[in-house]
């Protein structure tokens, strides 16, 4: 689903998408935390965004394809906690519970995700689903 910078970030971080989200899904911009980079991830499931998704896996755990389903829409997103993945720190967690809606009902998944940053780029490892 496509999005325009002006309509406020899907992360709810309070800022447009063009301020917040919108340039670390194109490349204009690094995440520099672990937590930002998972926003960013929330965000990419919001919109539809399979390649940032992919792109943003560490390599040694990410998946061969992607698929999203297009019935699912994300829509709210609660960072409970963190745990270093500071701009100075080369690993990070990230505690949330992420809200959905989709032909079902209504669901959430609460994961503490594990980010690395290697070269100055933080990337998803992977999550324990609580």
């Amino acid at each position: 689903m496509p999005i325009d910078d002006a309509t406020r970030c899907p992360c709810l971080s309070g800022h447009p998408y063009g301020d917040c989200c919108g340039p670390v899904h194109r490349g204009d911009r690094l995440a520099p935390t672990a937590e930002a980079l998972m926003r960013a991830r929330y965000s990419a499931f919001a919109v539809g965004d399979a390649a940032f998704l992919r792109a943003s896996w560490h390599p040694s755990t990410r998946p061969a394809t992607l698929d999203l389903d297009d019935e699912v829409r994300w829509v709210r997103l609660d960072v409970l906690a963190t745990s270093a993945g500071s701009p100075f720190d080369d690993e990070g967690v990230v505690e949330f519970v992420a809200h959905h809606r989709g032909p079902d009902g209504r669901g959430s998944l609460h994961e503490r995700s594990r980010f690395v940053r290697e070269d100055g780029r933080w990337a998803y490892v992977d999550g324990d689903v609580r």
